[in-house]
């Protein structure tokens, strides 16, 4: 289901997704199957998307993102892809940033670019993720820090 106020350009885009009013896809951005892609996103050409992926209202995903199945984007998540923006000035290339597989990203969180989140890890709301997130950890704040490990993270779909 593709809601038609949506400007959709990519034909990559997996069988029993979701997406909702007011989106945006450009054309080469991947996106797997049985994902739900919530109001106001917009996801950006080198954008890879596992299988089964919330994303809910308010995300901008950009060139370099990689999200694995099974993950979570909460409400207003901010990713960033340029360690040094300046206007009209874009790099060469992007680095890549991981969200693995299971991970959940809490409202409002901004991730910094060339991060890595491990797989079944959770990134609590609002927190600033300034370096890579081991697999099952828990972090929290600004910067984000671990404050525990999840023992089973990642519920079997």
């Amino acid at each position: 289901m593709i809601h038609p106020l949506s400007d959709i350009q990519s034909a990559h885009i997996g069988k029993g997704t979701r997406i909702w009013q007011f989106c945006v896809v450009l054309a080469n951005a991947k996106i797997g199957a049985d994902c739900n892609i919530c109001s106001h996103v917009f996801i950006e050409n080198d954008v890879v998307i596992g299988d089964r992926v919330t994303v809910k209202c308010g995300v901008q995903i950009w060139d370099g993102i990689r999200i694995a199945d099974d993950a979570f984007i909460g409400p207003n998540v901010t990713f960033t892809n340029d360690p040094f923006p300046r206007s009209r000035k874009t790099p060469a290339q992007y680095p890549v940033t991981t969200v693995g597989q299971g991970a959940s990203i809490g409202a409002n969180a901004t991730i910094l670019p060339g991060i890595h989140i491990g797989s079944g890890a959770m990134v609590g709301a609002g927190s600033v993720v300034t370096r890579d997130v081991p697999a099952n950890a828990v972090v929290k704040g600004n910067p984000a820090v671990i404050s525990g490990y999840l023992e089973n993270p990642i519920p079997k779909p």
